[in-house]
């Protein structure tokens, strides 16, 4: 789908998922999502460190999870959905307590009408790749995602 994103459909989607339990559980917050692509970000906290005192490699999987999956997102159907089949990632580099920021940029790479291909980088503070990952996605027929929240019009 090459259509144009409705701003009023994304700026929703941004509350939706930084107002949900689970992103707030980490402390992960959306700040962009268009077209193809969307972007994350996470303020390490003590919250985040497994017991060596850097981040637990769960935090950065579920933010290649998210990032994968919202990039992913406008180029399905309005009425159809998505659910991650395979996630895969490399860790790069180990981020220790009081490494600020984490960056995600999501990003689709094969947009389909049954699959997706998406990957993701996790970015430092300071632009190192910390880790990247993709993922397959399953466009599913039906969604009520629209209609649970009574959304804009995903295009305008």
């Amino acid at each position: 789908m090459n259509q144009k994103v409705n701003p009023d459909h994304a700026q929703r989607i941004i509350q939706m998922v930084n107002e949900a339990q689970f992103p707030n559980l980490l402390s992960m917050k959306m700040l962009e999502i268009d077209q193809g692509r969307c972007k994350l970000e996470l303020v390490v906290d003590g919250k985040h460190l497994q017991p060596l005192g850097l981040v637990h490699g769960g935090v950065i999987a579920s933010l290649i999870d998210t990032a994968t999956y919202w990039s992913g997102y406008f180029s399905i159907p309005e009425t159809s959905g998505l659910l991650n089949v395979d996630l895969r990632l490399n860790y790069l580099r180990a981020v220790p307590a009081g490494a600020g920021r984490l960056i995600v940029e999501g990003r689709e790479v094969k947009p389909g009408r049954s699959l997706s291909y998406t990957d993701a980088q996790v970015f430092s503070s300071d632009g190192k790749l910390i880790a990247h990952g993709n993922s397959t996605l399953f466009v599913t027929a039906e969604n009520n995602l629209q209609a649970q929240l009574k959304l804009p019009s995903k295009y305008l």
